[in-house]
């Protein structure tokens, strides 16, 4: 029996794909959670064997769930998402997630990844990777890209440069060559560019 923990902040959503996924006879949801930290705390106590997570999740998001795990317990993840950004899926990748698929495929086949995740495969969904194959580079600097990851809930620029133990005025000529790069007016459109784009 393959035990599945299950995470997404759309109650009707969870609960249906719960229970369509209960009917199948190899797989058993041990766990329904509402949201990223409860994920991580329920995978961790629970230790199940797949971890069916939504990308789009309060607190915590899906790759950040799944990259949590990753340090914890040998469950393997899957992550699900609306919007199947190219970036995105190079963000779960890196973090070790196995498995990645749209929200658009049905029950049946969410059972059939979660069976070959299981199997120790990693599965992505073709479209999705064709996508990622054709999509942007990132233009930005691994130093540029610290200063979004860290400022990207509003920080302040002393706080960010304390972060990452820079001056404030090279914290601003970062943000201003972001600015530059992408071709956007504020530091939060650059911090949505990027997160749509999976650099951070």
């Amino acid at each position: 029996m393959i035990r599945v923990l299950l995470a997404d902040d759309e109650g009707m959503i969870r609960s249906a794909l719960a229970a369509l996924l209960r009917l199948e006879d190899d797989i058993d949801v041990v766990a329904e959670c509402a949201d990223g930290t409860q994920a991580v705390a329920e995978a961790i106590r629970l230790e199940p064997d797949v971890c069916l997570l939504d990308l789009e999740m309060p607190g915590l998001d899906g790759v950040e769930v799944a990259a949590r795990l990753s340090r914890s317990i040998t469950a393997r993840c899957v992550v699900v998402t609306r919007h199947a950004r190219p970036g995105v899926l190079r963000r779960a990748l890196a973090s070790g997630v196995a498995g990645f698929l749209p929200k658009s495929r049905g029950a049946d086949e969410v059972a059939e990844v979660i069976r070959r995740v299981a199997a120790g495969a990693r599965y992505v969904d073709p479209e999705v990777a064709a996508d990622a194959l054709a999509d942007e580079r990132c233009p930005l600097t691994a130093r540029e890209l610290d200063v979004l990851r860290v400022g990207r809930r509003g920080e302040t620029t002393g706080q960010i440069a304390r972060t990452l133990s820079l001056a404030p005025g090279t914290v601003r000529n970062h943000v201003s060559a972001v600015l530059s790069k992408l071709g956007v007016e504020t530091r939060q459109q650059a911090v949505l560019h990027a997160e749509e784009h999976g650099w951070i």
